[in-house]
């Protein structure tokens, strides 16, 4: 029998709905699903998935017709760099216990089709949580959130499926959701919050008087509290705009940079002119150039990201990562083995350098790194000159 403290039942307007939490990486949630469903035999099976994250449950090996180029061009390198992260974290913790992140869900899926049961995929789309998480965080959140990724992603510390169940317990929860809450408001908010009330009004759509919703056991207490109230999901889906700190810097620092190079230009001699335009390609050239060295990236591409970078960095349309994220593309094209050997290199740290699409995203992220570094550092060392 399922534990009491992971199924809970909410009366609602009518309707009875049954609320399994369960832990993505856990055994016994695969079996504690079977045996609600199968002794509910509800009208409506609701399920903490979108198309996307169901089609990639349902085809691990999607990643294979992946237009490596188009995520370039589109600007989605740091969000897809986040999505593996975490996928790998998640298969890593799965690895250890033999289940597959999301059995429990493929399995609720799969007794509902077998039952005949309405299926609704209740779960906002994982593209729009990341980009509204990713809109809403500053340059340096961001740059920390990839290294806590990344640093969940390479240790080699054992977890115990003991502590996995401990994980649906409402206390144990509470607390890892105060330490998220603690170290990110926003992406707490984004990931947690949010995502109840999305949730929990899709829930109050369904369709059916008998509805059972199997969800994370994080969002649980969330669940039982937003069911009372309507929730718009068009706010909920909708893109933040950029924040005024962000559009400030995007334009306003290479309009202070342009502003700096033409004051030297209209007020110093000519050897300082020169002195101007020598501090600022090799500035910010060379911190680009070095940030795609970290990555062992393709020579042409080291010296596309040190041509591209003092002029990408006056021009916030375009980045000298993405220049360099193509070039390395063109002359290192990802083949069949990469894409198909993409779900193990996440794995480990090494596997990031050794397969051509993970390399890809990182030059473009490591570009656009030195790129910034270069040009605080050039603005600052063209100042010195005035």
């Amino acid at each position: 029998m399922a534990s009491p403290s992971t199924v809970h039942e909410v009366e609602h307007e009518g309707k009875r709905i049954v609320l399994v939490g369960t832990a993505h990486i856990s055994a016994s949630s695969v079996q504690e699903v079977k045996e609600v469903l199968e002794r509910e035999c509800p009208d409506t099976v609701c399920v903490e998935l979108c198309e996307s994250r169901l089609s990639a449950l349902r085809d691990p090996d999607a990643w294979q017709r992946m237009d490596i180029f188009k995520v370039i061009r589109e600007g989605k390198t740091f969000l897809l760099l986040a999505n593996l992260m975490m996928s790998a974290f998640q298969r890593k913790l799965g690895a250890q216990l033999g289940v597959q992140p999301g059995a429990e869900m493929l399995e609720a899926v799969r007794i509902a089709e077998a039952q005949g049961a309405e299926l609704v995929l209740a779960d906002r789309d994982v593209r729009t949580t990341l980009q509204r998480t990713w809109r809403k965080l500053g340059f340096w959140s961001r740059i920390k959130i990839l290294g806590q990724l990344l640093v969940g992603m390479i240790s080699r510390e054992e977890i115990e499926e003991l502590e996995i169940e401990k994980m649906k317990q409402g206390d144990a929860l509470a607390e890892a959701m105060e330490g998220l809450a603690s170290q990110s408001p926003v992406v707490k908010q984004v990931l947690i919050d949010e995502r109840d009330q999305f949730l929990a009004e899709r829930i109050r759509q369904a369709p059916g008087n008998q509805i059972v919703a199997i969800v994370g056991a994080g969002h649980l207490e969330g669940l039982k509290n937003e069911l009372a109230c309507p929730h718009d999901l068009d706010t909920l889906n909708r893109l933040p705009p950029q924040g005024m700190v962000g559009s400030v810097f995007k334009w306003g620092i290479p309009g202070v940079i342009l502003a700096l190079i033409c004051y030297g230009f209209w007020t110093a001699d000519a050897a300082v002119s020169l002195e101007i335009v020598q501090r600022w390609f090799l500035i910010n050239g060379i911190f680009s150039a070095l940030g795609t060295a970290l990555v062992l990236a393709h020579p042409l591409t080291i010296l596309s990201a040190f041509v591209a970078a003092p002029f990408t960095s006056l021009n916030p349309m375009i980045a000298a990562g993405w220049v360099a994220g193509l070039v390395e593309a063109f002359l290192r094209k990802p083949q069949v083995q990469d894409f198909a050997a993409l779900s193990d290199d996440i794995l480990t740290l090494g596997g990031y350098w050794r397969n051509k699409i993970t390399r890809i995203l990182l030059v473009v992220v490591f570009a656009n790194l030195g790129s910034s570094i270069g040009t605080f550092l050039g603005g600052f060392a063209i100042a010195r000159l005035l």
